[in-house]
């Protein structure tokens, strides 16, 4: 793998950035820190080529599957098959279809195109439209040839990643097979599942970079060059770091969130003006959730950050401590993760033992990596805290990533009368024994130090 070399590069000249609530300059670092396009899909087809030898292989033999087809047409791509298409190649091209055949003996599993074009280097094209002028046809003969046992499709009731088959290619590509491998089909929920879930070694040494970046864009926000009290609102923010992404040549897979919370005394003393419930002021937090795409990586970050008041120098004591009520949550509830063990039975236990530590736990953690709402196990939703029928049934694999999203609703009476939540998120790795957080998770808060 070239990874390393590629992903140490440093690229261009340093550049300006405007903050858009302050007019701040600053030398643009973080953006060196970042690959070039090109750069880019050098990365991404190496992780990608790792992932189709190894993964595939392993998954169809776990679930017994000896013939996986993928169909999709431009524009209405499988989530699946978008996720196996090389970097140039941003959308589907007519009717694409990937076949994996696995032939059990030294040949291994072999990945055909059944398209009019080879995709890339990895789907070398299997069908001649001047020899075969109907692509079903050539479809239905390649599996009249190999005589698979399970012919494997991307239609899932619970998970719709892995329900990217539309009707109407279900419906002419069972219509081409003869009625023996009809009746052969099975759903490919659980391969596509594993797909989707799986991350490999060279994906999660891209996750670190990605990580940091996200975490870094973050600080970034939360400073007084950015967020200036009495001035700033809610939708400045909001935009200021979905313009930073963009100004970094990174996508984002949702619209920055941003919440202003205020205690009770500084409710009291800013009064009840409603422009002024949307403007940041000294002594309020700020929470934050943002993610980023990059490496064809997703993240989903929740931190919160505090404005100083006059006289301070950090957050108050009894601020930290409910952060760190939020810590001891996080920890609770990784602690519960097992091979085997269901998102619903974790979420049960998780929820049990942090009611035992008086903590008050809203529990919505989601798998995360080539989606940010990925597939796998789901552990509970901010409004199914008894458990999530089918995606919450669904047993934790080893080599899983996850966002860690929760809520700790912890009393805090200097703060306020009612419990205050303390809402985190951040992205870690499961690897069947342990779990680890891909970057160091937030245990202190931003500090905004304003004039």
């Amino acid at each position: 793998m070239n990874y390393l070399r590629n992903i140490c590069t440093l690229f261009g000249s340093v550049l300006l950035t405007v903050s858009l609530t302050s007019g701040y300059l600053f030398a643009d670092d973080l953006s060196e820190k970042i690959l070039t396009l090109r750069e880019r899909a050098v990365v991404e087809n190496e992780i990608l080529e790792e992932r189709l030898d190894s993964l595939v292989p392993q998954l169809m033999k776990r679930e017994g599957i000896d013939a996986w087809v993928i169909i999709a047409r431009e524009y209405n791509e499988d989530p699946v098959l978008k996720t196996m298409l090389p970097a140039t190649w941003l959308n589907a091209r007519r009717r694409t279809v990937l076949m994996f055949i696995d032939h059990g003996d030294s040949r291994g599993v072999e990945r055909l195109a059944v398209a009019r074009y080879a995709v890339g280097e990895l789907f070398p094209a299997a069908w001649d439209p001047e020899e075969q002028p109907d692509q079903y046809q050539r479809i239905a003969q390649l599996l009249t040839e190999f005589n698979p046992s399970k012919i494997a499709l991307n239609y899932s009731d619970t998970y719709a990643l892995a329900d990217g088959l539309s009707y109407s290619e279900q419906r002419d590509f069972s219509a081409a097979l003869p009625s023996d491998l009809q009746s052969r089909i099975v759903s490919a929920e659980n391969l596509a599942v594993g797909w989707l879930e799986t991350r490999t070694p060279s994906e999660m040494k891209a996750y670190k970079d990605v990580m940091t970046i996200a975490h870094e864009i973050i600080a970034e926000g939360f400073t007084a060059a950015v967020v200036e009290p009495g001035e700033t609102t809610i939708e400045d923010l909001s935009w200021w770091y979905r313009q930073r992404v963009n100004d970094l040549g990174l996508d984002t897979w949702f619209h920055t969130g941003i919440e202003l919370m205020r205690s009770d005394a500084s409710h009291a003393a800013i009064g009840d003006d409603p422009d002024q419930q949307e403007v940041f002021h000294k002594g309020d937090m700020i929470h934050i959730d943002f993610g980023i795409s990059y490496l064809d990586l997703q993240t989903d970050t929740q931190q919160n950050a505090y404005i100083l008041k006059e006289g301070e120098t950090t957050a108050p004591d009894y601020l930290v401590s409910a952060l760190h009520k939020g810590n001891e949550l996080q920890d609770i509830l990784t602690n519960n993760f097992q091979v085997g063990r269901s998102g619903n039975e974790i979420l049960r236990l998780t929820r049990e033992q942090a009611i035992g530590a008086d903590i008050g736990p809203i529990i919505y953690t989601h798998p995360i990596g080539l989606h940010g709402h990925a597939a796998g196990t789901t552990i509970g939703m901010w409004d199914k805290q008894d458990g999530v029928p089918g995606t919450g049934d669904y047993p934790m694999n080893a080599n899983t990533a996850y966002s860690i999203e929760l809520t700790a609703l912890v009393d805090v009476p200097e703060w306020s009368s009612a419990p205050l939540s303390v809402k985190l998120e951040e992205d870690g790795f499961y690897d069947g024994s342990k779990f680890e957080y891909i970057q160091p998770r937030q245990t202190e808060y931003h500090i905004i130090q304003a004039d």
